[in-house]
């Protein structure tokens, strides 16, 4: 897989990146991602490596090897917090647990992947880390444990699909569920922050995530006007087929923005909005286990 080529946005100040053990194919995604024009790539054999180059230098970016463990990646996230807190990390990982990516979470890294990773997604979170803004972590945990998060996000595109990669890895559910639950919250976090809180990065959207033995609920809620599904179902009931891409297509030519709602619908048992469509909670109930 070919990573998403980066894209120019014209001269600057050449900053760094900070590579640990990086294997060819990481290696292959940065290079793509990383205009070479504006980002210099420099490289440390292992996490000691690294904390003593973070100590000495500033590095705008820091990406972490999946050769070195979960507990070094976040002693390393800490230390580098504590001498340049705006520097971005992104953790990647061969074995992990949601335990291991909320406290990823708590220290602030930018992203988390694990095990077989997805070179499309990175290429697109090294992208975000390289062109965003200067740069807050945008996601604030009220309360967490691996079967119930209690967080508040900033309503911004970058925000959201960095949420959306958290979620996805705290998540341990089968493939299938997993992107059933994963593309339903994505399209409900989405919904928030463009309907609720209009793409603004003062506003912010309140995220509770339950995981039980055979069901997860999701609640998302903004604090904006809301968003009309019925009315807008009522459109695509006389215009569409029952399929979900088109009826988001056809919400945007319409002016009505995504319909991420309706496609949240397609994935989950129930999505039970609220009288104002601010505030909805998502139920997906999971196949038994025999553990």
């Amino acid at each position: 897989m070919s990573p998403t080529p980066f894209r120019g946005i014209g001269p600057a100040s050449l900053n760094t990146a900070l590579v640990v053990d990086a294997d060819p194919q990481v290696e292959s995604v940065l290079g793509a991602a990383l205009d070479p024009r504006r980002w210099m790539i420099q490289h440390a054999s292992d996490n000691a490596q690294a904390t003593a180059l973070v100590q000495a230098s500033i590095y705008e970016l820091v990406i972490t090897s999946e050769k070195t463990s979960r507990k070094e990646d976040v002693a390393l996230l800490r230390k580098l917090k504590g001498v340049h807190p705006h520097t971005k990390l992104i953790i990647l990982i061969d074995d992990s647990t949601p335990a291991d990516v909320l406290a990823s979470m708590r220290e602030h890294g930018f992203s988390y992947f694990c095990r077989s990773l997805s070179y499309h997604s990175l290429a697109y979170i090294i992208q975000l880390a390289a062109e965003g803004p200067c740069w807050d972590d945008g996601i604030d945990l009220l309360s967490a444990t691996p079967a119930w998060i209690h967080l508040t996000a900033r309503c911004d595109l970058g925000t959201a699909k960095r949420l959306v990669q958290f979620i996805n890895e705290i998540a341990e559910l089968p493939d299938i569920e997993k992107e059933e639950v994963a593309t339903a919250f994505r399209e409900m976090v989405l919904n928030a922050i463009e309907h609720g809180g209009r793409f603004d990065g003062s506003q912010r959207v309140e995220i509770a995530y339950l995981r039980a033995r055979h069901v997860v609920i999701c609640r998302v809620k903004d604090s904006g006007p809301g968003f009309s599904q019925k009315a807008v179902l009522q459109i695509l009931m006389a215009n569409l087929p029952d399929d979900p891409i088109p009826h988001d297509a056809y919400c945007e030519a319409q002016g009505l923005g995504r319909g991420g709602a309706l496609i949240a619908r397609h994935f989950v048992d129930d999505l039970i909005p609220n009288d104002k469509d601010s505030d909805a909670v998502l139920i997906k109930h999971l196949a038994e286990r025999s553990d």
